[in-house]
């Protein structure tokens, strides 16, 4: 699936959910250097995707890079309590708390 999202990507069928899935992929395939590119896209895409703002905020606190985690996920957490999605809030708070308390 991942070849064939980024062929998707590469034949210039762009997509947010298309990256979102992609980094989630590369992500759970342990290529966290990818997957981030992918999910800044996603978000840059549609700033309104919540779920890609979680993702993307937990694969940079799992890479240690906390100040941009703290960045991402308070934008994140932002965009998703407007958006009525709570689930990804409260999600994004705990990573947010932990980030916190790594830098």
């Amino acid at each position: 699936m991942q070849d064939q999202l980024q062929a998707m990507i590469d034949a210039g069928r762009d997509t947010p959910l298309a990256r979102f899935t992609l980094g989630e992929l590369l992500h759970k395939n342990g290529d966290d250097e990818t997957a981030l590119v992918h999910l800044a896209a996603a978000v840059e895409q549609d700033p309104q995707y919540s779920a890609a703002w979680r993702l993307y905020g937990r694969v940079l606190l799992e890479t240690g890079q906390t100040d941009a985690a703290i960045d991402t996920l308070t934008r994140g957490i932002e965009i998703a309590q407007q958006r009525g999605d709570n689930q990804a809030a409260k999600e994004m708070q705990v990573f947010l708390k932990r980030a916190r308390r790594a830098s």
